[in-house]
């Protein structure tokens, strides 16, 4: 009997565990796994398989320690330490606040200061900074590369060379620098406000005539700011942890991110959106992604097996814009993945929804991902200086014998 993809039988946790059901029920008693009604079968009980995973990783630890260590890059037990974000019971807190919450009313700024440790003071120096490149010199890198993320990746090293003092590593000087960058690439796409709010700048320039849409991009952008040790995070604290100055740690990430298994995905979704009118259209275009054995970016997350509250959020803000065809689209596609593939919605999806329910420009989920996670990725940087270890995991070797 099968109940989901959220869920074990008792029979089935059992048989994950290798235990006897007496002692399922005994781990259960202990709070070490949860457990609830079947739905319509009251004397029966289903457990979290989220639960029975996180145990059956802690035996295999205990049994097995040079296996388990190299199973922690793919989705495993913790690598390292790290107080900047945490997830936990399907919540994210950045520093233990409710990350869902920051972003209702927090911009992008104050989050940066958060997780960036700064005090009071600090945040006065970190408002005052400024890119270190001019309007001109940001003009000519625009005559060579249209596209924003290009010109990020193309600012980033002449930037860098310019900003002496961002080779300081100390954390006062690295978020100062991180400051300096996050201006960088608010400029690059709306270079007529220096000054201005992430949020509102970008707003000036992508939806210039709906001040509304600002507080859309700013839920947006915290939103992004991290999530823990993703592969652009991990990327960001080994080039740290080599001493790389904080324009480097960024342009390390910042190609990371430009994967098609990372920021790409919701581009992938954006396109799919423009043709899910319907939702026979909408589990056409799924089932042919099915059928070439692709799968559909946007729904699922290992850390989120009963939905990611990032994209609860902004699929809300979705649904409060745009017209009744964009709305129509967004819904279908997200009943259709749900129907076929068994899974939630995730950021990819709330970013590319609302990137469509808002008119804005086609790149816009990318840009917001890498703008907002750019605050996380200085903050890990911040975090792995302070380490002084250099990030060295070992290999299992798996090739052929040495020849003698």
């Amino acid at each position: 009997m099968a109940i989901g993809p959220y869920f074990l039988t008792a029979p089935q946790a059992a048989a994950a565990l290798s235990i006897t059901p007496a002692t399922l029920y005994a781990y259960t008693s202990r709070g070490q796994l949860r457990s609830e009604p079947v739905p319509g079968r009251p004397r029966e009980r289903r457990y979290y398989r989220e639960d029975v995973e996180r145990l059956r990783e802690r035996k295999e630890t205990r049994r097995d320690p040079a296996k388990a260590a190299a199973r922690g890059l793919h989705w495993g037990g913790p690598v390292l330490e790290s107080g900047i974000t945490l997830i936990h019971e399907k919540k994210v807190y950045y520093r233990g606040h409710d990350a869902l919450k920051l972003a209702a009313t927090m911009s992008l700024e104050q989050v940066a200061a958060l997780l960036w440790a700064a005090d009071e003071h600090e945040q006065t120096r970190l408002a005052e900074q400024s890119a270190v490149l001019s309007p001109r010199q940001l003009a000519s890198l625009r005559a060579f590369a249209k596209d924003s993320l290009t010109q990020f990746q193309a600012a980033l090293p002449i930037a860098g060379t310019v900003d002496l003092a961002s080779y300081d590593l100390q954390p006062s000087a690295v978020r100062l620098a991180g400051a300096r960058i996050l201006r960088l690439f608010t400029n690059i796409i709306s270079p007529g406000h220096p000054k201005t709010a992430v949020h509102r700048a970008l707003q000036a320039a992508w939806s210039p005539r709906r001040s509304a849409v600002g507080d859309v991009i700013r839920t947006a952008l915290v939103l992004c700011a991290d999530h823990e040790l993703n592969v652009s995070a991990f990327t960001a604290r080994c080039a740290a942890s080599a001493g790389a100055s904080p324009y480097d740690v960024v342009s390390a990430a910042l190609a990371t991110l430009k994967g098609y298994k990372h920021g790409g995905a919701s581009e992938r979704l954006s396109a799919l959106l423009a043709e899910a009118d319907t939702i026979k259209d909408a589990r056409t275009l799924v089932g042919e992604q099915l059928r070439h054995g692709q799968r559909l970016p946007g729904f699922g997350h290992p850390l989120y097996p009963t939905g990611d509250p990032r994209a609860a959020l902004l699929l809300q803000l979705a649904e409060s814009g745009g017209n009744d065809r964009e709305r129509r689209r967004i819904r279908s596609l997200s009943k259709a993945g749900e129907e076929l593939l068994q899974d939630l919605p995730n950021l990819d999806f709330g970013l590319a929804a609302v990137t469509r329910a808002y008119g804005l420009p086609a790149r816009t989920p990318v840009l917001l991902f890498a703008l907002g996670r750019t605050v996380g990725w200085i903050a890990h940087a911040i975090e792995e200086y302070a380490s002084g270890q250099l990030i060295r995991p070992r290999a299992r070797y798996t090739g052929p014998s040495p020849l003698r």
